[in-house]
């Protein structure tokens, strides 16, 4: 009898392998093929039957509902609003709000009579509801489940049937068919897809709670955002109180749209208008300037900070803060070249105000 030998499975891309490798050949990642148990082998039915085939034409395909989250620079990246039966994935450092923004949302939609619920696999009820009493709207309504294992929190998704569902973070659901730890490649894609099912056959908003690795990049294979409908980025700078959500991907709208948040003890507080919140960060002092950027349809102002000064080092420095290391090099071999500046022997500092 033969025995079910091992695979390695790449955690950037999910490429297999039958032994291990060094680098994958597939992504060119370095150390990222983990060994795991294969699955045993599935029943082959002796006729499967055939899906629907209709054409174009005949589907019927009304004007785009939107579920507004009561949040208007969420709702501004989203293009709107949440779109039922989408699945929305959002990634973040630690700490730097994901949870407090997510509930957030889900109070001011269950204020508003949208049903909604929170799957909790990092934070007990009670930390939950701690965090929750700090935040604006009602918190009885809110239904909490504080589970794992993805059996049971798919049946109790399917049977209350919430609108708008948060999963924090999928990085913790595993399954009981897989032997595999949770967080691996292999559970990580059986827990989207099962969730993925959910969302497309129910019309139950999924929205995901993803990690990100040491490098800034979402953590898990890189099946699971293309298996998603909207990738966001929650990040900002430790110390600033402000906070940036970007869209990396959105089926449903632009990705060019930018959310901007300030922190405070009561949550998280829109800001409509980033230009004057920027512009309160810096002065009018030699050394800087304000920049004009287009942001999806909003125009942003922000202060460009530079300051030159001769460098007593053999290798100059080049500290950048907000502003590409690179295009600041290609700025300073320009004006050493075209504009006669002898740059080469100062260090240069360029910043953004506000972060």
């Amino acid at each position: 009898m033969a025995r079910n030998r091992s695979i390695f499975v790449c955690g950037g891309c999910g490429y297999q392998s039958p032994r291990w490798l060094g680098r994958c050949p597939d992504c060119g990642a370095w150390n990222t093929l983990q060994e795991e148990a294969p699955s045993g082998p599935g029943m082959v039915a002796d006729r499967v039957p055939l899906p629907q085939v209709v054409t174009l034409g005949e589907v019927e395909a009304g004007l785009e509902r939107r579920i507004v989250t009561g949040m208007g620079e969420f709702d501004r990246v989203l293009g709107g609003g949440l779109v039922p039966g989408s699945l929305v994935l959002v990634g973040g450092e630690p700490g730097v709000g994901k949870s407090t923004l997510l509930l957030q949302a889900l109070l001011r939609m269950e204020a508003a009579g949208i049903s909604t619920m929170l799957v909790s696999g990092e934070e007990s009820a009670a930390q939950v509801k701690l965090r929750a009493r700090r935040l604006e709207g009602p918190i009885d309504g809110l239904r909490l489940v504080g589970e794992t294992r993805c059996e049971p929190v798919m049946a109790c998704i399917e049977e209350h049937a919430p609108a708008v569902c948060v999963v924090d973070s999928v990085q913790t659901l595993w399954s009981d068919s897989l032997s595999s730890a949770p967080g691996s490649v292999s559970q990580i894609r059986e827990a989207t897809g099962q969730l993925l099912r959910v969302a497309k056959g129910k019309g139950i908003t999924l929205v995901l709670v993803g990690h990100v690795t040491k490098s800034g990049d979402l953590a898990g294979p890189r099946v699971l955002e293309h298996m998603v409908d909207a990738v966001l980025a929650f990040d900002g700078e430790r110390g600033q109180p402000y906070r940036i959500l970007r869209s990396v991907k959105n089926r449903f709208g632009s990705t060019n749209e930018v959310g901007v948040f300030q922190m405070t003890g009561g949550g998280l507080i829109d800001v409509p208008d980033p230009s004057s919140l920027f512009l309160q960060e810096g002065s009018s002092s030699p050394g800087a300037s304000v920049l004009a950027a287009m942001e999806g349809t909003r125009c942003l102002l922000a202060e460009v900070q530079a300051l030159v000064t001769p460098s007593g080092l053999a290798m100059p420095r080049r500290v950048t803060r907000g502003v590409d290391h690179n295009r600041l090099a290609m700025i300073v071999a320009v004006l050493s070249r075209r504009a006669g500046m002898g740059l080469g022997e100062c260090d240069i500092f360029a910043n953004i105000a506000g972060g």
